[in-house]
């Protein structure tokens, strides 16, 4: 009988393999050799599992006949095992062996979609044969290290794996600096988004910009741990950076889940969804946008052939309600709604006030909430959440919710999260949808456009007798965020001017 692996003890395993590798590599480079690894290892022992239980069953004869209909093909000579005990080359027998287990698991098309497949799961394989950096000497460290113990699914079942692979993004992150946030977002801020857009079985789920697939796979937990259908919700993604993409089909796979579409490609440039001329559109949007990226295609974007632009076109500075748009277009016009990670300035820049005041006039504005500092990785900036529904409720209707959850935070070992006392209070907010003295405010909509469509949360909800006192450092942020966006303004003037 094989024996379970603790979850503490797959952590160790997982997180030792990447220490072996201090030294030798750049930190934030150590996801590109131990995710890899870590799903070759996973998939070959699953599939050795399922061999040996067929030939319990049948004999020999019959476990080769059944094993050909295993959701994950390993070739022969592809194997782990075959892997392991190479002496010389070993990168290029990994590599070798990944290119084999990718040609041969083709994904499938369902529904005008690609559903699942393993083509380029493995990421980037020079990496492996470059033997100034990865010599045969670590290569056979980290096989020994994954060696050590077995991952099928008796000894470590998918919830398991799924969430040490989840701690191993997170360990990353924590290592890795500034990179962190390109492929990881603070999962306890996700938490507070699934629990408000509450993903309901048989529904579809889209993230635009996916990262490592964090808010997929939570939303999906969400359903599981209410005891709901979660296998036949269809998942979307789309993830601008390969490596960080082929991580996200590895987590999803990890985690149990094979219904899914992720595409390796440009959101704002190369939408990959497309349904009759538009973009398809989804239940439930969730989605950490990259924050004002000043290089990206601002002329494509203002001849957009779907029509994302019916808020505006942002300016060249800041792509992020290029991105809001987007996701806007891609809500089910019936009960479509999205959750969305800000910096605050989307909320009360001048530069994109008519982009504010066409979103406020279209009601599908929900909730705004003002979370706390420090939930990103190496970052002390605060960020908002924003909600927007279409088919809002009659209760909602004409009005929009702010929260400031700012002091909703804990902080502990130089990491800040959401406590689920944190997370209740923000949903019990929102599902309540009333004004809470200190800490929550339902605005309507004329309000809001009497105030010049400012959507800062300051402005509605007040605290304390103090509440019209700013902070340095937050109005230094707003002073440089607005004296930066007049600066492109006057550069683009300038530029028409000369052209003329």
């Amino acid at each position: 009988m094989t024996q379970q692996i603790t979850l503490d003890e797959l952590e160790k395993y997982l997180w030792q393999a990447a220490v072996d590798l201090r030294g030798q590599i750049d930190a934030a480079a150590y996801k590109d050799y131990i995710f890899p690894l870590v799903f070759f290892k996973r998939i070959c022992d699953v599939r050795d599992e399922e061999y040996q239980g067929y030939e319990a069953e049948g004999g020999k004869e019959y476990a080769d006949m059944m094993i050909q209909e295993s959701p994950i093909q390993i070739p022969e000579d592809a194997h782990w095992k075959v892997v392991f005990n190479k002496t010389e080359n070993i990168g290029q027998a990994l590599v070798d062996a990944f290119r084999q287990i990718e040609m041969a698991n083709p994904g499938k098309k369902i529904d005008d979609r690609i559903v699942g497949g393993l083509e380029g799961i493995f990421g980037d394989k020079a990496i492996w044969t470059n033997k100034n950096k990865m010599p045969d000497s670590t290569i056979r460290n980290l096989l020994n290290s994954f060696n050590k113990l077995t991952l099928s699914l008796a000894a470590c079942p998918a919830d398991e794996m799924g969430t040490g692979y989840e701690y191993l993004i997170g360990k990353f992150a924590d290592d890795a600096g500034h990179t962190a946030q390109e492929f990881y977002t603070n999962r306890t801020v996700v938490e507070l988004m699934a629990e408000i857009l509450q993903l309901q079985p048989h529904e579809s789920i889209y993230d635009p910009t996916c990262g490592s697939g964090g808010m997929l796979i939570k939303s999906l937990t969400y359903l599981k741990d209410k005891g709901e259908e979660w296998r036949d919700v269809k998942v979307y993604g789309q993830e601008i950076n390969a490596g960080t993409s082929a991580i996200a089909r590895m987590n999803l796979y990890l985690h149990g889940i094979h219904d899914f579409s992720i595409v390796n490609d440009d959101t704002l440039e190369r939408p990959a969804f497309i349904k009759n001329g538009r973009v398809q559109q989804f239940n439930v949007v969730l989605a950490n946008p990259p924050y004002s990226i000043k290089t990206w295609n601002r002329e494509a974007f203002a001849h957009d052939r779907y029509g994302r632009n019916f808020l505006g076109v942002p300016p060249q500075g800041r792509a992020d309600y290029a991105f809001f748009q987007h996701i806007l277009a891609s809500m089910d016009e019936v009960n479509g709604r999205c959750a969305i990670l800000f910096p605050h300035g989307v909320l009360f820049r001048d530069e994109e006030t008519h982009m504010r005041k066409e979103l406020v006039d279209l009601d599908i504005l929900d909730c705004v909430i003002g979370l706390g500092p420090n939930l990103f990785f190496n970052a002390s900036m605060e960020a908002c959440i924003v909600i927007c529904r279409n088919g809002k409720s009659d209760s909602h209707k004409g009005y929009v919710l702010f929260i400031d959850a700012k002091e909703e935070v804990t902080r502990k070992n130089a990491q800040s999260y959401l406590e689920p006392s944190h997370i209740k209070k923000i949903v019990d907010a929102y599902n309540q949808y009333e004004s809470i003295n200190g800490f929550a405010q339902k605005v309507s909509i004329e309000e809001i456009k009497n105030n010049n469509d400012q959507l800062k949360i300051q402005s509605y909800v007040k605290t304390d007798n103090r509440s019209n006192v700013i902070a340095f450092n937050d109005s230094y942020k707003q002073w440089d965020e607005l004296t930066e966006g007049n600066h492109s303004a006057i550069s683009e003037l300038l530029k028409l001017l000369n052209h003329e």
